[in-house]
């Protein structure tokens, strides 16, 4: 699958009036529930050598799915990469090179999918850090609704810790992905310019570059907020396993929620296990309180992965597992900041 690009106006449905891009366009922010009336795709690029001959603030024109030259109306179940939200994500190439992208499609006729759809231009599209999947931009033709993003070549992390059939991430490799992510994470609630709570940290949602670096993915559930302003309550989302108690009793997702879910992240990264998991002995079932059972009785490092043999940094291993048991602390004012856990994972600071 292959994109090309076609220069067009983009039409708004309501008024009917057509608007031409230009270079200088930045990106298309879209309502609530918006009327996405015509069909384009518009975006920007920064300056990147990926991205050869692309410059920033670049209009693409609509965007025409191709495969070996020739228009296609469909996806290619072979290029099927995975799920992701309420749509399908597919390998494809930029027009006029071989640079891989990946395309995440949408289901039109779901509300919730239309919403994610939204929320993601309006929120991804922004965000620049490199620990963050970048969107490349947005299309709605026809029926479909397209986002392009950055592609990632090594897929998912939650494929390596828990399919027996991937290659097994070395501990170095492991504890750097951990990094990776608290740093994202750390850009999001407090170093951009409005808030953003991701509400759905999980391995799933952890893509890996060619060269294993980590970086956070789907912000469909994403909600943004000023800083300092008190989140809205909404419908709880997210993952069972990663969300925190307290949004079942007031529906309010905020950074400490969203500190809970990493939490649960750097368990499972650890013990190479899920946070539930429903095929293990009573006392293992639920992750965090078999760990905590072993930090009390002095075995803590019996939980770590057994498919690394022993060939990990005890005090690395150490350090995972009792920040994943703070991060995740029923009381939510018990939990670290994202600051904090960065300088904790930076060595920079040291758990009592």
């Amino acid at each position: 699958m292959h994109f090309t690009r076609v220069q067009s106006s983009f039409k708004n449905s309501s008024n009917g009036k057509a608007f031409s891009f230009s270079s200088a366009f930045v990106f298309a922010v879209v309502p609530k529930y918006p009327n996405l009336g015509g069909h384009g795709l518009a975006f920007t690029l920064s300056t990147s050598s990926e991205l050869p001959g692309a410059f920033p603030r670049q209009y693409l024109g609509l965007l025409n799915k191709t495969v070996d030259g020739k228009q296609q109306g469909g996806f290619r179940e072979k290029e099927l990469l995975g799920f992701g939200g309420f749509g399908k994500v597919y390998r494809g190439t930029l027009p006029n090179s071989d640079t891989p992208i990946a395309v995440k499609r949408f289901c039109h006729e779901s509300r919730q999918g239309l919403r994610e759809f939204s929320t993601e231009i309006t929120s991804i599209g922004r965000l620049r850090h490199k620990n963050l999947v970048r969107l490349l931009g947005w299309s709605r033709r026809g029926g479909e609704l397209l986002l392009v993003y950055d592609y990632m070549p090594n897929g998912s992390l939650d494929k390596y810790i828990f399919e027996k059939t991937k290659a097994i991430l070395k501990w170095e490799q492991r504890f750097k992905i951990v990094k990776d992510v608290a740093s994202g994470l750390l850009y999001l609630h407090e170093e951009w310019e409005q808030t953003v709570i991701h509400r759905d940290i999980k391995a799933g949602n952890v893509l890996l570059d060619s060269e294993l670096n980590g970086r956070l993915g789907d912000f469909g559930l994403a909600k943004l907020y000023e800083r300092g302003s008190n989140p809205i309550t909404t419908k709880v989302v997210g993952t069972l396993g990663y969300m925190a108690p307290e949004l079942t009793k007031t529906g309010k997702p905020t950074t400490s929620s969203d500190v809970f879910a990493f939490g649960a992240l750097l368990l499972e990264v650890v013990c190479g296990r899920r946070p539930i998991e429903p095929k293990a002995l009573p006392e293992e079932l639920i992750l965090v309180d078999w760990v905590w059972d072993k930090w009390k009785s002095g075995a803590i490092l019996d939980v770590v992965d057994p498919r690394l043999k022993g060939e990990f940094d005890e005090i690395e291993a150490v350090l995972l597992l009792k920040l994943g048991l703070m991060c995740s602390n029923y009381v939510p004012k018990a939990r670290p900041l994202m600051r904090k856990i960065v300088r904790y994972l930076e060595g920079e600071s040291g758990i009592a």
